[in-house]
């Protein structure tokens, strides 16, 4: 629970307007060459109701190597935490996994995710800058 609620915290640094805006784009410094495309880490607001706030994060331009992050968060604003409900098109984790199982999760798979949103939000804090003017609500 900690992690999620640093996460919460790590989000309203990132996306402080997340209960008027719809879009945030976070710019990853990098020291990679000029004709290198930059990451960006967007941010969009799926849904909102009284006490939740679900968010899709995705990186921008997706890896040829590779995976790119891809989860959606759920926010819950009366309890300040957020937690990861899908990773790369994957839901439903449970707190815990017998191994083997049938999608050959780890033991401690939705606290693995929770930790990994930590450390990427970290590093986002740590060289990210806004890009974009945020989209309004209905505007």
């Amino acid at each position: 629970m900690a992690e999620c609620d640093l996460n919460y915290e790590r989000l309203m640094r990132l996306f402080p307007n997340v209960l008027s805006e719809d879009q945030r784009c976070i710019s990853l410094l990098s020291e990679s060459r000029e004709d290198t495309p930059r990451t960006v880490v967007e941010l969009q607001v799926l849904e909102r109701s009284r006490y939740t706030t679900l968010i899709q994060l995705v990186q921008r331009p997706q890896l040829s190597w590779g995976r790119s992050p891809n989860m959606r968060i759920r926010m819950y604003h009366d309890a300040k935490s957020a937690e990861v409900v899908e990773y790369q098109h994957q839901n439903r984790f449970h707190g815990s996994y017998e191994i083997p199982n049938r999608r050959m999760r780890q033991r401690d798979e939705k606290a693995q995710l929770n930790q990994f949103l930590g450390e990427y939000l970290r590093y986002c804090l740590a060289v990210g800058g806004a890009v974009d003017v945020p989209l309004k609500l209905g505007g």
